[in-house]
């Protein structure tokens, strides 16, 4: 989470988020393993308001959005990869959509795969980057899980 402490900066922090400016990347642990190392998703997305759910959708669908994001894996261990994410995008429930559209749904998410119940869903924004709203300098900020991701299936 980021605070501004002026008007100003706030809004200057506001136009990267629009402009797209503001970087997030995150950590999920998934199911299964992957052929492929690194990759990208590329996906329409439609909203169901009624359900507060999302789903991969053809392009011609009225409402449907496009919703992109590469990954890259970073480890892998009992059936389950840990994956490092950058949006292109930022849609509804993009990530989880995503990744359970091709059979690898984040673990303990219910709503989009199967996993363990009562599991927290293993999904993390741990990096932001930004311009700084007044210097002219990139602000890079880092927050990691205090265990590594992939071994939180262990404690539980």
């Amino acid at each position: 989470m980021v605070f501004a402490k002026t008007s100003k900066a706030a809004s200057r922090l506001s136009e990267s988020i629009r402009t797209k400016k503001f970087n997030k990347t995150y950590l999920a642990v998934v199911n299964g393993t992957f052929k492929e190392k690194k990759g990208i998703l590329e996906n329409y997305l439609w909203k169901d308001e009624a359900l507060n759910k999302s789903k991969v959708v053809e392009k011609t669908k009225k409402g449907s959005k496009l919703a992109r994001l590469s990954y890259e894996v970073m480890a892998e261990e009992d059936n389950l990869t840990l994956v490092k994410i950058d949006l292109e995008t930022g849609r509804h429930h993009q990530i989880r959509v995503q990744f359970a559209h091709i059979n690898h749904s984040l673990y303990g998410d219910q709503k989009y795969g199967k996993g363990p119940m009562n599991t927290q869903i293993a999904l993390w924004a741990y990096k932001i980057s930004f311009k700084h709203p007044v210097k002219d300098e990139v602000m890079t900020f880092e927050a990691l899980p205090e265990e590594f991701p992939i071994l939180m299936k262990k404690e539980r």
